[in-house]
């Protein structure tokens, strides 16, 4: 991991701080479902508050494409923000230009205020240097707290570090250090659970982990794929078959790299992927033509839960099986309460993230009681692979 200068680093009483956050929350008709991103950043942004710092709060929301849409307004935003940091929030009509300068200007110590929507204007994407230079003098110092959009050049994550003072936010600080633990200074074995539909998105992925990790265990229609790479019968399941060889390959890595990857010994399977159709436990060996594996089978979840009792270090990312339609879910829930256990007897460090890791943890009830879990999907992702995320980079002196 790059070091990087965090909030005990800087100075910040009367200053003007630039403050990147994730604020791409879920919303429907104009008001947000889902408050756990803001729940998040309200560490950072209480804490520079607190330290009497004019708190200036930079996001953005979907994908405007450099035009200004109404439905992509933060607006919405203001009221829960200020209700999860417990003070006053204000909201400036923009991000740049008069607008924003009078709003920044308005502030005294100790107040916040929410700028609209980065990706209004093209350059934000465009990691635009003019653009960060108008973004850089609205404050004194930067602060990144957007873990989720690291892995993006764009200009308030990368060029708008570069020009003032800068250091990463708590959430940001937190996420670095648990990333770390998980991959980097690991305490071994590690086990990397790595689960979702297609090999085909995540080869880097399992490449990298092959050469890190001591247990790799696929599940998911990935696994199919290396079922049937294996030379088995996975009748109509959902399976990249063009990418035989490729799955191939990797087992090859990993066995040069004493890396045991744990495919499913037996799956649950039906004809289709309904909750009210006949389900059945069947031999990987034995799955008939016309049926679906949509899930590990019992043989499978044990030993799966048997092998992480042997592990310290857990990353998990994607589920089992079709954990959104019982009883499909089985799998995913039974090894991820199997994990949490693990973790609260002090046994297993597990840091979890990534696409559909964070629902299916939830459906699992486990998110509070894994060591971490990250709401970042392209970033947690893109570090898991091994690459280099701008927003991380452009912190590091």
């Amino acid at each position: 991991m790059p070091a990087f200068r965090t909030l005990d680093e800087l100075d910040v009483a009367d200053k003007r701080v630039l403050v990147r956050t994730d604020l791409n929350v879920p919303m429907k008709d104009g008001r947000v479902t889902d408050t756990t991103r803001i729940d998040r950043t309200v560490t950072t942004l209480r804490e520079l508050a607190g330290r009497r710092a004019r708190v200036i709060v930079l996001a953005h929301f979907g994908r405007p494409d450099g035009k200004v849409v109404p439905a992509m307004s933060l607006r919405p935003v203001v009221a829960p923000l200020a209700a999860a940091l417990g003070r006053t929030v204000t909201f400036a009509e923009d991000c740049v230009g008069p607008i924003a300068e009078s709003a920044v200007a308005a502030l005294k110590s100790g107040d916040v205020v929410l700028l609209e929507n980065l990706r209004f204007h093209p350059e934000e994407e465009a990691n635009d240097s003019a653009f960060a230079e108008q973004l850089a003098a609205l404050g004194d110092v930067y602060v990144n707290d957007a873990f989720s959009a690291a892995h993006r050049a764009h200009a308030s994550t990368a060029a708008l570090a570069q020009l003032l003072p800068s250091a990463a936010g708590r959430l940001m600080q937190t996420e670095l250090e648990h990333l770390t633990l998980a991959l980097e200074k690991p305490q071994r074995p590690v086990a990397a659970l790595v689960g979702g539909a297609k090999v085909s998105t995540k080869i880097d992925l399992l490449r990298n982990l092959v050469a890190k990790v001591d247990v790799l265990i696929v599940g998911g229609g990935m696994a199919n794929t290396f079922l049937a790479a294996r030379g088995l019968e996975i009748g109509r399941s959902l399976a990249e078959r063009e990418m035989a060889d490729t799955a191939r390959a990797i087992e090859k890595a990993a066995a040069k790299r004493d890396c045991e990857i744990i495919l499913p010994a037996d799956a649950v399977i039906a004809p289709a992927l309904q909750s009210d159709v006949e389900s059945r436990i069947a031999d990987v060996k034995a799955v008939p033509s016309d049926q679906l594996i949509l899930d590990v089978g019992p043989a499978t979840i044990g030993l799966i839960s048997h092998r992480l009792e042997s592990c310290r270090t857990l990353v998990w990312n994607g589920p089992l099986g079709a954990f959104e339609t019982p009883p499909f879910d089985r799998g995913t829930v039974i090894v991820a309460q199997a994990a949490a256990k693990l973790t609260e007897a002090g046994k297993l460090l597990s840091v979890a993230g990534g696409g559909d890791t964070v629902a299916a943890l939830a459906h699992a009830g486990v998110v509070d009681k894994f060591t971490y879990v990250s709401t970042a999907g392209g970033a947690f992702l893109e570090w898991l692979e091994g690459k280099e995320l701008p927003g991380v980079a452009a912190l590091t002196p």
